[in-house]
């Protein structure tokens, strides 16, 4: 790392012990940042990661993506020699990420008693469907099952159609961040403690709990208290949001669909008046949201004819003039040609290797947020798998060979 390059985490070093999305989406962001993320993988396979969406080749751009800034070591932990590797490992490490089902590390002898005993000052961050506590633990789920659970999907979608989800693990990746949240924060607990020469900080508060459905709940703003207080139940409204109107996406005559925020008292009449419906915004049964959502068809109707008859250039222009909110939908094709996203870096281009081809000058998304005007540089992709196996195991625990081998599962792989 260069003594220009900004990285407020630097000194800071992960073990990733995690698959899929969440507790690697936590790693992600702690390595964009500076910190050096160790990510273990199983011999053979690796994060199944690396086959979700594989469109070709061997290793998907979501597994470079999500596992961008790290180091790629295999480990067998079903072995004695894997599981020590790993406790060394730990010795070495501030940070320790997992999203196994509860009780797994334990059941390979790796609890947080044991990860404790080999390095008291461990923060050790676990994700799970249902967190480690409770009734509902040890039951496994994805984050399809916590968006549901926290009552997320239910809001998503249209009223007279089941619910659905959106296009994105966004269960997932909400956890990660709380994930990488809390693992901060209990560093700078930490540090905070060693600064006044106080005690340690004991185990039970190194013990990050992040339970996928808790994470998707604290998103729903004031859905309880407007259950507990006005007995209302939110329902579907499809791009509406309840409660808030004109707010929506509209078609334009070339295909292309904007979404329009027009919903601000002082922003309305504007808006009407953009629309050529002066009428609308002088109407006293529509100078307040109230009146407004009641009446969203009707806006709805008037909004979606004006959009109708334009270009998306031609309506956004012509609400930018007029000072109301609004923007194109976009599609990969738009945000890899838009100058803002140029502008701070946002998107970033590399050579990438599927396995079996090299193709050029592929655009990954940058790093947020940004610190210093720009995104941060991404310093590489998601490794290959066990890319880092012999320079982490060898260089940093200074295992030779053979020990190598034994903790990677190579000598299984050979002998089968």
């Amino acid at each position: 790392m260069s003594e220009n390059e900004i990285a407020p985490l630097a000194g800071v070093r992960v073990l990733e012990l995690g698959n899929y999305i969440a507790a690697p989406t936590a790693g992600r962001l702690l390595a964009d940042f500076g910190a050096e993320v160790i990510k273990v993988e199983r011999p053979g396979t690796g994060d199944e990661l690396r086959n979700w969406r594989l469109y070709r080749g061997k290793t998907s751009m979501l597994y470079r993506t999500i596992n961008r800034n790290k180091k790629s070591v295999v480990l067998d932990l079903r072995t004695e020699a894997g599981r020590k590797a790993v406790l060394a490992l730990v010795a070495e490490c501030d940070i320790l990420l997992e999203n196994f089902r509860p009780g797994t590390l334990e059941k390979w002898g790796l609890g947080p008693e044991v990860l404790n005993e080999a390095n008291p000052e461990l923060v050790i961050t676990r994700i799970s469907a249902f967190g480690q506590t409770g009734p509902l633990s040890e039951r496994p789920g994805f984050a399809a099952v916590a968006e549901a659970y926290s009552g997320f999907r239910n809001l998503v979608g249209d009223p007279d159609r089941a619910p659905v989800r959106v296009g994105v693990s966004i269960g997932d990746s909400i956890a990660g961040l709380y994930a990488a949240f809390g693992s901060v924060m209990s560093l700078f607990q930490r540090e905070g403690r060693r600064r006044q020469g106080t005690s340690a900080v004991p185990l039970r508060e190194r013990v990050v709990d992040v339970a996928l459905h808790e994470a998707m709940f604290s998103m729903m703003e004031s859905l309880i208290p407007d259950y507990e207080g006005y007995g209302v139940r939110r329902e579907r409204v499809g791009g509406r949001m309840e409660g808030i109107a004109p707010s929506n996406a509209y078609v334009c005559a070339d295909g292309g669909s904007i979404v329009v925020a027009g919903n601000g008292d002082g922003i309305y009449k504007r808006y009407m008046d953009t629309i050529g419906r002066p009428d609308l915004g002088i109407d006293p049964g529509l100078q307040s949201n109230d009146g407004r959502w009641a009446r969203r068809e009707e806006l709805d109707e008037a909004i979606g004819e004006w959009a109708a008859g334009r270009s998306v250039a031609e309506a956004l222009a012509a609400l930018d003039a007029a000072g109301v909110p609004a923007g194109p939908i976009y599609t990969a094709a738009d945000i890899v040609e838009d100058e803002q996203y140029a502008a701070r870096r946002m998107v970033q281009k590399f050579d990438v290797s599927t396995g079996e081809e090299v193709l050029r000058d592929v655009g990954f998304p940058g790093v947020v947020p940004v610190i210093g005007g720009e995104s941060l540089p991404i310093r590489n992709l998601g490794p290959d798998l066990g890319e880092h196996t012999d320079e982490v195991l060898g260089g940093l625990l200074g295992m030779d060979a053979k020990a190598i081998d034994a903790a990677a599962g190579r000598e299984e792989a050979m002998q089968g």
